[in-house]
């Protein structure tokens, strides 16, 4: 597996939300913090602010974008709409919201992962991706999108399901689209896999994080000397290459703790440690909590959930 399907493999979707807002201006609406958010415009045009930022991203039909950090944000026609919590429009369901001025369609979801904070993604990726409709044919999105929109619009059966589905496949695309035209003149992770050598490096490290690499065994295999490597990876990566190492077996880690039944001196070989003490010591140090109390501390698979669409 290439180093890009393995991280999002990792990528386990503990929760996923989602409604669909039919309204005529004026509007505005604001949705809560998750780990990460998504939105699609059907129809017409609307504003996007992200927190406190104050900036305004104006989106249009076939627009979509992804909050990856999951922050606070809002939709809504206009710069000076007041704005609802989607939370209320939803206690509210059957109450009038909106005005009778132009007409938007859209669709808002969020996701709840497990494991999200030890991903190696969530230091990678800007706080949003925006994909314009140009953009979202290009790159091969569209039928994913016309899927959404079908999927949303009718109560099919089943229907709830088919979108938290697309929705994860709609996630993995806009990671790889972004990858695709923004990451490879970028520092980082994701445009280090681009380069031939490093790239080489970070496939090892996928590939085999149980053995006992050093920074001198990863370079003979590339066939770079050993500060020179270490150099290069870290302009391109942004870190060293055994800290990397580290952040990518600890993530491996986490999913093996609460995604099987093995035991911690089985997970400890797994991911490149001889000893319980050596590994315990590395997982406590990088979560700041036990392999044992990682384990125990919440549920130990992941499930899909999905609202109500709203109409």
């Amino acid at each position: 597996m290439d180093p890009m399907s393995d991280v999002l493999a990792g990528m386990h979707v503990r929760s996923f939300g989602y409604g669909r807002l039919e309204i005529g201006a004026p509007w505005g609406v604001s949705y809560e913090r998750h780990d990460a958010s998504l939105g699609m415009i059907l129809e017409g045009d609307c504003l996007l602010s992200i927190g406190d930022s104050g900036g305004l991203t104006p989106l249009s039909a076939g627009d979509c974008f992804l909050i990856v950090h999951g922050d606070a944000h809002a939709l809504r026609d206009n710069a000076a709409t007041p704005l609802i919590p989607f939370r209320q429009i939803l206690k509210d369901r059957l109450k009038p919201y909106g005005g009778s001025g132009a007409r938007t369609v859209l669709i808002g979801g969020w996701f709840n992962f497990d494991e999200l904070s030890s991903h190696p993604l969530t230091k990678l990726l800007p706080p949003m991706i925006h994909i314009s409709a140009a953009q979202a044919a290009a790159l091969g999105l569209g039928e994913t999108l016309t899927m959404m929109a079908r999927e949303t619009s009718g109560s099919a059966p089943g229907a709830r399901s088919v979108v938290s589905r697309l929705a994860e496949v709609l996630f993995i695309q806009m990671v790889r689209a972004y990858v695709a035209t923004e990451m490879n003149d970028r520092p980082g992770w994701l445009g280090a896999l681009g380069d031939r050598a490093i790239g080489s490096a970070l496939r090892l490290m996928h590939m085999r994080p149980a053995q006992a690499w050093t920074v001198k065994s990863l370079a003979d295999e590339i066939g770079l000397s050993r500060s020179a490597f270490a150099h290069r990876f870290r302009a391109l990566v942004g870190e060293a290459p055994m800290e990397y190492l580290t952040t990518w077996r600890m993530h491996k880690a986490c999913r093996l703790l609460r995604g099987s039944d093995q035991r911690l001196g089985e997970i400890a070989h797994l991911v490149g440690y001889d000893s319980d003490a050596a590994f315990n010591r590395a997982f406590k140090r990088a979560l700041g909590v036990s392999p044992g109390q990682y384990r125990t501390s919440g549920a130990r698979h992941g499930f899909m959930q999905t609202q109500e669409p709203i109409e």
